[in-house]
């Protein structure tokens, strides 16, 4: 089977072009699938059970209610559970503690028990079958577990789980040989001062390098196995070269950028058993020095630099970034910048990739991102403002030192890179619960002016607001025994030196609790159109509105028309907007005032990962005209078919807000294939655009090119080869169309498709 053919600058040779037909082969194959547990999941990022996203086995998920949301997993399932679940420490002989230690020792044991594997055509290899929660007990104590139950009960949700930014370029300079002798000099460090929890963290720390160091050896074992029993030339000195790599990696840090495109591979390998969701920071930054050093020996041609980084954006299409500042302020945009886009345009597919620009940035460049963000069509790569997110940092309270290696890091959101343990992607506030019930208390207190509305909202907010805090809190107490992170430790600043997981407190240098706010354009639409119908106009009652609302409209259509035909965000007018900057501002300044017991403050993301999708229906209708069986609006992204003004009056609505107060919120564009006229200059279009949404404060441009015949067609005949190579940008991450949940797909085509720029 082929990927569709993309007009392409760089063609991929017969052995690339292998490894592009074996990814596509393993989405056809249902092995790259990514499910979640339910929609409750989707919706509050919690659901009170063991799992956060379910493995493909569906071992932890109710097959009748498990959601498909894409194909973007790193883990390749194998159809198999992990085959020594019964035997792993914590389970045989009841011996599970909750302590990083015994974490450490079922680590050790799973990944002595994991495969290596290399396949044919591959220089880089490392693939996993099982993450370690299939095997391993996760679950919080009844403490956590009841405080998030209320906080769901009001409307917010979350759980603590791999969504950070490692600094690999730690483990790069030290190599696992030079980490595993890092743990070693601490343990004894804490030793010697006699402080027992920080020498049996790191106890399990060297217990897990040295585990990983014998995975990694066991590739070059594999690779000279194969070699002894292959006939082609090629393939034997590919076998062979890999086997050089790994032993070389085995035993120091690496030296080439062959050895290091290896090494950042196999650790997010090596992490991701542990876990669902990191981004890997900056890779021109990180793969620069070996780029230049290869090239001035004459040992590296740019292809192959092409080709190594492009063989691990087929493995996995991890969160990465290129471009933005380098400390001093000036353009970080380097040879390698140009090498990692380069190998994308090799390869193609699925990837989150993000580009972060900023006013001084290479112009050649950035039209090169522009040119295959419109040439291949399917969001890669997502364009990022360096410059907001950066002031983003600054305000939050990063140091300057440290705001400055600020990275793209996962759907809408970003990272200092080794410095902040981010919590992010996987907390929810469900902004339409607290106005319900403010609605409700408003009809029972017979409040006769919007004043006295907003204030019993804004305290519905808060009262959410403070369950949320308190279920974090309870998360945050537990989290270090529970699930600590002792893979992305190893790349953090500080944690080895303090004996402390990146996830307990007190560990790294920053530790806000991140938000995902889902609903605000709907809250704002609805609550503007309370004050116009309801107390400025007095066209209606908040009773006889709550009654039309109860049954969703029914009989009541000329009402919803009035509610629905207020003016709405995203169509730049002043009464509709301002409202929905209130609703932003005033969520963002009850979170920004709650603080967590690791001492950093909630901050808001104006996203919702996929939840939108499936909350109608668990909502109702809302008084902004919608039904129930509608979805909610995506992220900050105004409600489907509302913004009809166009895509410029959507940009002055969006910019409205002040971004660098949020962490996150990405802009969705969908176009046809018809939209760039014959002959235009597409790459210029988009880049012109971009820049001009971005210097109106505008953080991130989720892009889409699609023909929307060709998606309903592919919705309804999914197992045709003809559409399974399909992929899109659905929210803030990438998926093969296909591979999606119906309702998916089915709200992705009916998002707005703008007819111009």
């Amino acid at each position: 089977m082929k990927e569709s053919k993309v007009n392409k600058k760089f063609i991929p040779d017969s052995r690339i072009q292998s490894l592009i037909d074996r990814r596509l082969e393993l989405v056809v194959d249902q092995k790259r699938h990514v499910l979640c547990d339910n929609a409750e999941f989707l919706v509050y990022h919690w659901s009170g059970k063991a799992s956060t996203f379910a493995p493909a086995t569906g071992e932890h998920a109710d097959t009748e209610q498990r959601i498909e949301i894409g194909d973007h997993s790193a883990r390749v399932d194998n159809g198999m559970e992990f085959p020594y679940t019964k035997d792993i420490p914590s389970r045989k002989n009841n011996n599970f503690e909750y302590t990083p230690l015994n974490w450490a020792k079922d680590y050790a044991f799973f990944i002595d028990h994991s495969p290596a594997e290399v396949y044919p055509n591959e220089s880089i290899v490392g693939e996993f079958h099982w993450q370690l929660d299939e095997a391993r007990h996760f679950q919080y104590p009844d403490e956590q577990k009841n405080a998030g139950f209320l906080a769901r009960e009001l409307g917010a949700g979350g759980i603590s789980f791999t969504h950070t930014c490692p600094d690999m370029s730690i483990g790069l300079k030290l190599g696992w040989t030079g980490l595993l002798e890092k743990a070693k000099k601490y343990k004894a460090k804490y030793e010697a001062e006699g402080d027992q929890e920080k020498v049996d963290y790191l106890t399990g720390s060297i217990m897990i390098a040295e585990g990983i160091i014998r995975y990694i050896k066991r590739h070059a074992d594999k690779a000279r196995e194969l070699a002894t029993n292959e006939t082609n030339n090629d393939q034997i000195n590919l076998y062979l070269t890999v086997a050089e790599t790994c032993d070389a990696l085995a035993t120091r840090e690496p030296q080439t950028l062959r050895e290091a495109v290896q090494w950042m591979w196999m650790y997010q390998v090596v992490e991701r058993m542990h876990g669902h969701g990191n981004g890997y920071g900056r890779t021109d930054q990180m793969l620069i020095d070996y780029y230049k050093s290869d090239m001035e020996k004459g040992i590296l041609t740019r292809q192959e630099a092409r080709e190594l980084v492009g063989e691990m954006y087929i493995k996995y299409g991890s969160y990465t970034a290129l471009g933005g500042r380098l400390q001093d302020g000036s353009d970080a945009t380097n040879e390698m910048s140009w090498v990692c886009l380069e190998a994308y345009d090799l390869v193609g597919g699925i990837n989150h990739l993000g580009v972060m620009w900023h006013p001084d940035m290479d112009e050649d460049f950035y039209r090169y991102a522009n040119d295959i963000l419109t040439r291949h069509g399917c969001g890669v790569p997502t364009l990022v403002n360096y410059d907001v997110i950066h002031q983003s940092e600054l305000r939050s309270g990063y140091k300057p030192e440290d705001a400055w290696n600020v990275s793209y890091s996962g759907c809408q959101w970003y990272c200092g890179v080794g410095t902040e343990y981010n919590d992010q992607d996987v907390n929810s506030l469900v902004l339409i619960q607290p106005m319900q019930r403010a609605i409700k208390m408003s009809i029972e207190q017979n409040v006769d002016s919007f004043d006295k509305f907003w204030d019993i909202y804004h305290n519905e907010v808060d009262k959410t607001a403070n369950a949320l805090v308190d279920f974090k809190n309870a998360t945050y107490k537990w989290q270090a025994k529970v699930w600590p992170e002792m893979v992305t430790t190893f790349c953090m600043h500080d944690c080895i030196e303090k004996g402390k997981d990146c996830t307990d407190i007190g560990a790294v240098r920053y530790n806000f609790t991140s938000v995902n706010v889902l609903g605000v354009p709907n809250v704002s639409d609805s609550i503007y159109a309370i004050k116009k119908l309801v107390f400025e106009d007095r066209k209606y009652t908040l009773a006889a509105m709550q009654e039309a609302i109860d049954n969703d409209w029914a009989g009541e259509e000329v009402m919803r028309q009035h509610f629905l035909n207020c003016s709405k965000f995203g169509n730049d007018e002043a009464e509709s907007d301002d409202m929905a900057v209130k609703v932003s501002e005033d969520v963002r300044e009850i979170l920004e005032s709650k603080k967590n017991i690791k001492g950093f403050h909630f901050r808001p993301s104006l996203f919702q990962y996929m939840g939108h999708t499936y909350a109608g229906p668990m909502m109702g209708a809302t008084p902004d005209g919608r039904n129930a069986a509608e979805p909610i609006a995506h992220g900050m992204n105004p409600m489907h078919g509302r913004n009809n003004k166009g895509i410029g009056a959507t940009v002055e609505s969006f910019c409205k807000l002040d971004f660098a107060k949020y962490q996150g919120g990405s802009f969705q564009i969908e176009l046809t294939p018809n939209f760039f006229k014959a002959g235009s200059d597409s790459a210029m279009l988009m880049d012109a655009f971009s820049q001009n949404f971005f210097r109106k404060g505008g953080v991130q441009i989720n892009f889409n090119l699609v023909d929307l015949d060709v998606l309903e067609d592919a919705m309804n005949d999914s197992k045709n080869p003809v559409y399974q190579d399909i992929n899109v940008k659905v929210t803030g991450y990438s998926s093969h169309f296909c591979t999606m949940d119906k309702r998916f797909q089915k709200e992705f085509i009916e998002r707005v498709n703008y007819q111009s720029l």
